[in-house]
């Protein structure tokens, strides 16, 4: 029979290694001088505040917890499911490096107190603490430590409840020294208040203290039942941790000398009621919490290894209970280089910052789950506005505390980011984001719906009848010239099934995988149809919907059609349901030439210069067409109005801030053919556009004849026919 893996409830797998990592360091070496330095409202004042983070982010994570399965990795577990691995990872990999060194910050606390010993000084034959002792007792320790985690998980978790006690019977001997072993305080000048230190700067060496509920939250892998035991044993830790730290203010404040509390981080050891306790209590409480960094601390990166982020070989475990070796040797690389710091209060600082980045998006992907995931139903139910404040004050601490540390890391967490989306990593259960998008969406459509659209911010929303990329890749490239870098392509690939009974076979619906456009704002869709001209028709009248309905139908000009007279009919019905139309004559041996030289031939009274001048805007904003030089050419036949034509013509442009080469060419006398006057003043355009004429019934066929006629051998041609939403325009005329 195989032996099964070990696993612990909520008080052995984490409210115990939660509490004991939250009343460790900073409570027995660091509470009392901050207590000194901030006064008695100061202190209250960090310590909610500090709590309002972990208490937000302790209900956030219990919330998740109760929604999906937590496993190996604890919060980043978590925000790799909800926020998806390129920011998970990135959060992951920051919560590790937090974490490796709070287990220095513990450690070097430990020997701290323990080289401050008298007995021990001359033991090892040293007088005062220097860095150099920290580095070397604290190294050694620090090996020690990890050798125990190697051993067994499982004796290092049972040994916290012996170290519980320690700590209790401590925190009792401190309390009764308090009122029996006291110094007498001495009459003296009282220190204001924050005299030598910002409270950012004290703020930061005390939040480290909050930090210790994600021990418990990071043994998840190691739980009888996650979804339970997290909630529970989270939220007691911080609870408990919130009375002692409260309490033990007001006790040093009221009953300890305030010179004593600043100048003297062991002031406890000269109150306690029975030293040898307050040791036990201390020595315990900092090793047990870097124990339990070393036990979370490398399952933390060994999930993250496991999900192909960072090298796999910290993702190999060993045994039953899948021991995290290796990451736990990287694990101790890391917590030593924290070590050689020295300096507890800088190592404070550093860790305030890693944990204060990923409190702040574990808060945000529960806001984000709440308010967006149709499939996030936690049973422990909590506000969204716990997330949103959660986020923003973990955010506004770290501004508050090193605004270049903030940009810093966050700088750091966007190269990680960047570096995992290009290795393309991602979950088969997918992340909270497409429901986020969504959620979104539906707002903006639901704005854009109330809005009014005017000239100044109408952008083309196409309707692109391609054929796809391998039949006419010329009018892709025309089309996403046209929306530039701002508006929006529906690609319909049309193809003719004379099979089928109905005008669109439902089962022979396809979207593309965007294997022919891979563009931002272009949408590509494959429908099979029994008529083109009927599926043109319909997908013209019935597609979009309120906010964003297509306002521009781009197509082939249909020069070969096998049915001009049924091609026309399409158009007339396209114009009839008041959409603009532009359909482009395409020159397959001069093609687009150069992209440099574009030509509007203006009539002078229609709305179709409206449309086409909007139009070149946004082609000027696409990369090929950028360095394009528009002429705007106009016949007249009127000679004595060439002046007036010319200026009208320029007040139109600057209007539409527009900048454009005018000419006017007199065709009084000569009276030469427009098709002659185009082809020989456009014989080195690379692209022409010409206004299109509406259609007569029962005239179909003379319409296309007439058309051809006149732009033959023209080169490439954009024929527009502009909607009513554009007014006309009167040059001259």
């Amino acid at each position: 029979m195989s032996e099964k893996a070990k696993k612990f409830g909520a008080i052995a797998g984490v409210f115990t290694p939660s509490i004991l990592t939250i009343l460790g360091v900073i409570m027995y070496l660091r509470l009392g001088w901050v207590t000194g330095v901030a006064g008695l409202w100061g202190t209250l004042a960090i310590i909610v505040l500090a709590h309002v983070i972990s208490i937000t982010t302790g209900l956030s994570i219990s919330s998740i917890a109760t929604d999906k399965k937590i496993k190996a990795g604890g919060i980043y577990y978590i925000l790799s499911r909800s926020l998806g691995l390129p920011m998970g990872g990135s959060i992951g990999i920051t919560l590790f490096i937090g974490t490796a060194l709070s287990i220095s910050l513990y450690v070097v606390g430990f020997t701290e107190n323990f080289l401050s010993l008298d007995y021990i000084q001359q033991l090892i034959g040293i007088s005062g603490i220097s860095a150099d002792s920290i580095r070397v007792v604290g190294s050694l320790v620090l090996v020690l430590l990890v050798i125990i985690a190697f051993i067994s998980t499982d004796i290092a978790i049972k040994s916290q409840f012996i170290i519980l006690a320690a700590i209790a019977l401590s925190i009792i001997s401190v309390v009764v020294g308090l009122f029996i072993n006291h110094p007498t305080i001495e009459t003296q000048e009282i220190v204001k208040p924050f005299h030598d230190f910002t409270f950012e700067q004290v703020f930061a060496i005390f939040f480290p203290a909050v930090t210790g509920f994600t021990a418990g939250v990071a043994m998840s892998g190691d739980l009888k039942n996650p979804v339970k035991d997290i909630p529970r044993g989270t939220l007691l830790s911080i609870g408990v941790g919130l009375a002692v730290y409260i309490s033990l203010a007001i006790l040093f404040y009221f009953f300890v000398d305030q010179s004593l509390l600043i100048n003297n981080y062991n002031f406890l050891l000269t109150i306690a009621w029975i030293p040898a306790l307050l040791i036990a209590g201390i020595w315990g409480a900092t090793l047990s919490s870097a124990l339990g960094g070393i036990l979370g601390g490398p399952r933390i990166i060994q999930a993250v290894a496991q999900d192909k982020i960072v090298p796999k070989i910290l993702g190999k475990g060993y045994g039953v209970n899948n021991e995290p070796r290796n990451a736990l040797i990287f694990t101790f690389i890391l917590s030593e280089i924290g070590i050689l710091i020295g300096d507890l209060n800088i190592i404070a600082s550093i860790v305030s910052m890693f944990y204060l980045t990923a409190y702040g998006f574990i808060n945000l992907a529960f806001a984000l789950e709440k308010w967006a995931s149709t499939d996030f139903r936690p049973s422990f139910k909590i506000s969204i506005w716990i997330g949103i404040v959660g986020f923003f004050a973990s955010f506004f601490i770290m501004f508050q505390l090193d605004i270049i540390s903030m940009f810093g890391s966050l700088l750091v967490l966007g190269l990680v980011y960047h570096f995992i989306s290009r290795k393309q990593l991602h979950l088969e259960i997918g992340d909270v984001w497409q429901s986020v998008w969504s959620s979104i969406l539906r707002k903006l459509l639901t704005l854009l719906s109330k809005s009014s659209v005017n000239v100044r911010n109408w952008r083309p929303n196409i309707l692109l009848f391609s054929g796809g990329t391998y039949t006419r890749p010329y009018l892709i490239e025309f089309g996403k010239a046209l929306v530039g870098n701002y508006g929006l392509i529906s690609n319909f690939i049309l193809v003719l099934n004379k099979t089928s009974k109905v005008l669109f076979p439902k089962h022979k619906q396809a979207i593309t995988k965007n294997d022919d456009i891979d563009t931002e704002g272009v949408f590509t869709r494959i429908q099979e149809c029994n008529d083109i001209y009927d599926g043109i028709e319909s997908i013209s009248a019935t597609y979009g919907f309120s906010g964003v309905e297509p306002n521009t139908v781009v197509m082939g000009w249909g020069r070969h059609t096998e049915n001009p007279q049924r091609f026309a009919k399409m158009y007339k019905h396209l114009c009839d349901l008041d959409l603009n139309i532009v359909m482009l004559d395409y020159d397959k041996e001069d093609k687009f030439g150069e992209y440099r030289n574009i030509d509007i031939w203006w009539r002078g009274g229609s709305n179709n210069g409206n449309l086409i001048l909007s139009l070149i805007k946004y082609l000027r904003a696409s990369y090929k067409w950028r360095h394009v030089k528009i002429r705007i050419l106009i016949v007249n036949y009127h000679n004595a109005k060439k002046t007036k034509i010319h200026r009208m013509a320029k007040e139109a442009l600057h209007k539409m801030r527009m900048d454009a080469e005018v000419k006017v060419i007199n065709n009084e006398t000569e009276k030469l053919p427009v098709n002659q006057i185009i082809k020989e003043e456009s014989k080195n355009a690379d692209l022409i556009f010409l206004g299109l004429a509406e259609v007569s019934t029962g005239k179909e066929t003379e319409f296309i004849e007439r058309a051809d006629s006149l732009f033959k051998d023209l080169g490439t041609i954009a024929l527009v026919k502009a909607s009513s939403y554009f007014d006309e325009m009167y040059i001259g005329v």
